[in-house]
Parts: structure tokens; sequence; C-alpha cells
């Protein structure tokens, strides 16, 4: 599970270099709107996500000992 954490935080990067990049060239209210409106949310979700896969992680960690 943490290494899935690892991919998703990395394609999270990848994603925030790449927009970076991108706004550099696009800087109307278009782009505006899409970073407000499905990067920023997309963002959040992912780092809840991320968290959250840590945290079971350490729960199934703990009940693979307790069970051992």
């Amino acid at each position: 599970m943490i290494a899935g954490a690892g991919r998703l935080n990395h394609c999270l990067k990848v994603l925030r270099e790449r927009w970076d990049e991108t706004k550099s060239r696009w800087s109307d209210q278009v782009a505006r709107d899409f970073e407000k409106n499905h990067l920023l949310p997309l963002e959040h979700q992912t780092s809840n996500a991320i968290r959250g896969m840590e945290k079971l992680s350490e729960v199934l960690s703990r009940l693979k000992q307790d069970c051992s």
C-alpha cells in the first residue's frame, strides 16, 4: 500500500510541475477556472487519499504483527 501511495504522490508532483509549466503559457480566465475547479480539488482529494493509504498501511502492519 505504501508503494501505491508513493506512486500516487509522485504522479501528483509531476501533475503539479506540468501544470506550472502550462500556466506560464496559458494564463487566461479559463486556465484559472480549470485550476480552481479541477486541479486544486484533485490535489486535495489525492493528498487525502495518500494519507488514508498510509494510515491503512499502518493499521494493516499492526494487525499482521498482532496475528503472527
